[in-house]
This record gives structure tokens, C-alpha cells and sequence, in this order.
């Protein structure tokens, strides 16, 4: 067998494989001689019907066989006489058997790019020390508090005004007739003043009260969100029902206890802090993560193997589908298409595979593993985050080798950036500092421009 590799780049080649004519009649013969002991044709008794009458009959189906046959066992053989790593699956256009000569075909496979050391100590790292605010808190409090807040009817004989909150039948009309994008509409609620319909609509609501039918005209604006309205003058209809006010529950003990074993709104408060403090850790971990891959790419110049491409694309774009699916919000609905999603995710899953390969060569580089204890720590963490028992989590793992492969090489990967920050120069900064010298950068960026 004779095999000769073409260099189309670094991560593409082309396995050029020729077997022996010897070999391909060895496969045909075999072939045939399996096929004479099973085949029912007319005429001949079992085990008796002549070869050329089976090449008649079946010769394409034999010949697509054999040729399969024949690929599958001189490509492992191919790669091991050339040395090459291969990765995902080689991409073959079988030439049609001639039962005459050599058997000749090509085989299209990406192998990993290869990548020099990398220099990862002594990068300089900014970390900003975000910290959860008082008044943070108190804003996330108070949103608790709107989520637990009920609507009572005003009883009070007055007129609606901006703020309350109005239930309404409605229907509108546009020369005259029902529009359909206006149907007609009951037990419609509302805040006064927050523009739900349009501003306008809201001002000529004020005034009204419970019992009232009152037309209202209303010309939407060009720039209208709902494009089935921009630029339309349309009449509705309104009857006011009711008017209603928002009520917030105390701040007290009872408030703390519905949302967890919380003896106070001290206690409430910390755990609201705790949460929001989470999210600032994130953000410090993902603007180190993106200084940290920023460097390292800079360093490093190589081509990116297309099936590690399109896996890590398919990866971004079934999470987006799900996140949009638990949404109950389809592609259609947004103006994606698969095709577009595949151009708007192609940079991201470029970095992606990037990072993964840097981050695998400083893993080697520095005979990187993972204990037990680690793997364990690791485990832990998961249940916590996702809120499960950590042995079931563990059996989970345990009974998909494939899987548990990927979850420790995830873990590798965590590990060689705390390598990365323990070697780096960290330059810690307060937020504000952070935002006054990206403004001074913005300014002196216009100044350069006019």
C-alpha cells in the first residue's frame, strides 16, 4: 500500500492511498465467494451459480461493499505509517472499483494546529474591585416588594390621575371601522403615565371616572414599536371599570419569611448582598479570563481546523435555540435564521476554539492534572449551582466515561487560568478609576477625530 500526504495548510491534509491490485482481487474474491454461498438464483442450485452470472447481478452492490471494505481497512493502517493525529472524521469521495489495477482514493482530514510554548507568566492584569452598594440592595428590596404588592380598588370618588393604575374596556377604530390590530379588549390594566398605549393616551385617560366612556384619539407616531400602528390615527373607545392603587407590603419579619428562613430583613438584606456580590465575582473572573486570552492570542499565529470550528458553532447555537425555546421565543420571532445565527456566532466560536487550544497546550506544557480531592471539589460546586444531590451528580459522571473526560479537562482548564492570574502582575483598581480613564480615552479619542 502506498500512502503520500499533501499539505493543503497547517490543520488540512490530503491521505492520497493506493492499494495493490493483488489486494483489491484478494477483497473481490472473498466477496464473491461468501455472496456464491448465499445467493438464490434460478436455474442454479445453492453454492453452484458461476461467478460471472453473480458479477451480472450483483456486481455494483458487491463492488460498493468491497470499496467500503477496502477504505476501511487500509485508512487506520494509513494513519499509522504517517503519523498523523487526526481529528473529528476524514472526509472521503470514493471513486467507483475497477476490478482491474491499483485501488486509488483521497481522504480529507484536520489535525490539531501546532503551537509554541506559552508565555503566561508575568502578564499585567487590572481587577477591579466591584462591591456591592447599599443602595444596590435597596433596589433589589424594593423590587421584592413591587413583586409582592397587590392591587386594591380606590373607593374614594375621584377622578383617575397619573399613577394609578386603570382598568379599562377599550376598542379601536380606524375611519370609522373595527381594526383588527385594536380589537376590542376588556379588564385592560394600566398604569397612568407610563405610555403602556401611548403618552398621549394616558393624558386623555386623566380626568375619567369609574362608569365613564370617553373617545380617545390617538396618532401613533412613524417610529412606532408596533409597526402595524406607526403613522395610523386610530379612535378608541374607553370605558373606565375601576381605578386601582398599588400596595407594598411592609418592610417586617413576615415580608423576610417568603422568600426563605429569613428571621429578619437584616438577614434578608445580607443574602441579597451575598447574590449580587456572586455576580460582581463573576464579572472580576470573566474580565480577567478576557485580559488573559487577549495576551496569550496576541502571542500565538495559528489556522483553527474547520470540524473544531463548526462543533464549537453548533455548541453556541443549540444553547441560543434553548435559551430562546425557555423563553417560549422562537428564531422566527427575533428575525434569526440558522444562517444568520451561524455568521453572528462565527467570531465567538473562533475565540473559543482558540482558547481551548492554547489553554490544552499550557496544560501539557506544564503537566497539568487533577486530583481526587479536586475532581471532588468540583463535583461539590456543581451541586451547589445546580442544585442537586453531589453523589447523584457524581453517578451521572461516573457511568459516561466521554463525559467525565470533558467535565475534568473543564476543570484543567479553571486550573491553568489560576496559574495564569498566580504568575500575573495584578494591578488591583477601584471601579470609578475604571470608568474615569475610559472616559478620559473616549475624550482624547474625539479630540484625535475633530
Amino acid at each position: 500500500m502506498q500512502v503520500t500526504v499533501e499539505d493543503k495548510s497547517t490543520v488540512k491534509k490530503i491521505i492520497h492511498v493506493e492499494i495493490p491490485e493483488e489486494d483489491v482481487a484478494h477483497e473481490l474474491d472473498e466477496a464473491y465467494k461468501t455472496l456464491k454461498k448465499t445467493a438464490k438464483i434460478k436455474g442454479f442450485r445453492p453454492g453452484k451459480a458461476p461467478r460471472s452470472v453473480l458479477e451480472g447481478m450483483y456486481k455494483k452492490d458487491v463492488n460498493a461493499d468491497v470499496t467500503a471494505r477496502l477504505i476501511q481497512n487500509s485508512f487506520m493502517d494509513a494513519l499509522k505509517e504517517i503519523e498523523l493525529n487526526i481529528i473529528g472524521q476524514p472526509k472521503v469521495d470514493p471513486p467507483e472499483l475497477d476490478v482491474k489495477g491499483p485501488y486509488k482514493y483521497d481522504a480529507t482530514v484536520e489535525i490539531k494546529p501546532e503551537i509554541g510554548d506559552v508565555e503566561f507568566k508575568g502578564l499585567n492584569l487590572k481587577k477591579t474591585l466591584y462591591r456591592v452598594t447599599d443602595v444596590e440592595v435597596d433596589a433589589q428590596l424594593e423590587m421584592l416588594r413591587k413583586n409582592q404588592s397587590r392591587m386594591d380598588k380606590i373607593e374614594e370618588d375621584r377622578a383617575v390621575r397619573e399613577g394609578d393604575f386603570a382598568v379599562i374596556d377599550y376598542e379601536g377604530f380606524k375611519d370609522g371601522e373595527p381594526f383588527d390590530k385594536t380589537e376590542k379588549t376588556e379588564n385592560y390594566t394600566l398604569k397612568v403615565g407610563a405610555g403602556y398605549i401611548t403618552e398621549d393616551f394616558d393624558k386623555q385617560l386623566e380626568g375619567m371616572k369609574p362608569g365613564e366612556t370617553k373617545q380617545i384619539d390617538v396618532s401613533f407616531p412613524e417610529d412606532h414599536s408596533d409597526k402595524d400602528l406607526a403613522n395610523l390615527d386610530i379612535q378608541f373607545q374607553v370605558n373606565l371599570r375601576e381605578i386601582r392603587q398599588e400596595v407594598l407590603p411592609d418592610l417586617d419579619e413576615q415580608f423576610a419569611k417568603k422568600f426563605g428562613p429569613y428571621e429578619s430583613i437584616d438577614d434578608l438584606k445580607e443574602e441579597i448582598s451575598k447574590n449580587l456580590q456572586q455576580g460582581y465575582d463573576k464579572r472580576i473572573e470573566h474580565e480577567l479570563n478576557e485580559q488573559i486570552f487577549k495576551a496569550l492570542i496576541a502571542q500565538q499565529d495559528f489556522e483553527l481546523p474547520e470540524i473544531m470550528v463548526e462543533y464549537e458553532l453548533e455548541g453556541i447555537m443549540a444553547e441560543a435555540e434553548r435559551s430562546f425555546s425557555m423563553n417560549n421565543i422562537t428564531l422566527e420571532q427575533v428575525g434569526l435564521t440558522k444562517e444568520i445565527m451561524k455568521e453572528k456566532y462565527l467570531e465567538t466560536a473562533e475565540n473559543q476554539v482558540r482558547r481551548h487550544l492554547i489553554l490544552s497546550k499550557l496544560i501539557k506544557q506544564e503537566s497539568l492534572d487533577i486530583s481526587d480531592e479536586e475532581l471532588d471539589e468540583g463535583f461539590a460546586e456543581m451541586a451547589v449551582a445546580i442544585n442537586q444531590p453531589e453523589e447523584k451528580i457524581k453517578e451521572l459522571y461516573q457511568e459516561n466515561n466521554e463525559r467525565m473526560e470533558v467535565f475534568k479537562n473543564s476543570l484543567l482548564e479553571k486550573k491553568s487560568i489560576r496559574l495564569i492570574i498566580g504568575q500575573g502582575n495584578i494591578e488591583e483598581v477601584e471601579p470609578a478609576l475604571v470608568e474615569e480613564s475610559e472616559n478620559v480615552t473616549d475624550k482624547t479619542d474625539e479630540e484625535k477625530t475633530s
